[in-house]
């Protein structure tokens, strides 16, 4: 089957989408909790964006909370809700690094297109691994149609905006949960508001490899500082 080019979710307790037979090479579940709690299988790395409230997250070695605002990549087994609300991405098959941060800043810190800015919340460990970003996109923008490689898989974190594909207009509103389908042609327009995007994305082209990472490119030896390259 062919997945729609655009998709949109509320927020509620459960399995929002499973989107693993539309993009069998990055395996993901979407899921989302609204007052309650959800487990979080094994055999996956969950990305978490906390909407409203506090967050209570418990792990096999403790437990922590995460803010409104707030973000963390969880690999394995977990448990995450409350009186929050939230949505979890869990690539499947994939072990990636514990790590949390946040609450995401008012604009991103790299240019992109057409005026937005984004920032890298979380960094692929490798080059080719999921990451997660913040995208800003300011009042009055009409951005470029554009395609991405992959499926993109959002939340709308604050503002008003829209979703322009080839065949629809989709508005978007502070909570509504989206998924763009790979290679899909789309752009987003604002009017009067700012729109900020918190946006998964299964894979990367860029990141740290075996033979170029700045504890690597920071190595040198000898007298002509040549840097140590891994082998």
């Amino acid at each position: 089957m062919r997945p729609a080019a655009f998709s949109a979710f509320d927020i509620r307790d459960g399995r929002l989408g499973d989107l693993s037979d539309l993009y069998g090479e990055h395996p993901t579940l979407l899921s989302g909790w609204s007052g309650s709690h959800l487990t979080l299988p094994d055999g996956a790395t969950h990305y978490l964006y906390v909407h409203r409230g506090r967050a209570e997250v418990a792990l096999g070695k403790g437990e922590f909370s995460l803010l409104s605002g707030m973000f963390a990549s969880i690999p394995g087994r977990a448990r995450v809700g409350g009186d929050s609300q939230g949505i979890v991405t869990s690539r499947l098959g994939y072990k990636g690094v514990f790590l949390m941060g946040g609450p995401i800043e008012h604009a991103g810190r790299l240019n992109y297109i057409d005026g937005c800015t984004d920032s890298l919340l979380l960094s692929p460990p490798l080059c080719g691994d999921p990451c997660l970003n913040h995208l800003h996109i300011p009042p009055g923008t009409r951005q470029t149609r554009h395609t991405h490689p992959s499926l993109r898989v959002g939340i709308i974190a604050r503002g008003r905006g829209r979703c322009v594909t080839p065949d629809a207009e989709h508005p978007l509103a502070e909570g509504l949960v989206f998924v763009i389908a790979a290679g899909a042609p789309h752009s987003f327009f604002t009017d009067d508001e700012e729109l900020d995007v918190v946006v998964y994305h299964p894979d990367s082209d860029t990141g740290p490899t075996h033979e170029d990472h700045p504890m690597v490119n920071r190595t040198f030896t000898g007298r002509d500082r040549e840097p140590m390259r891994g082998s």
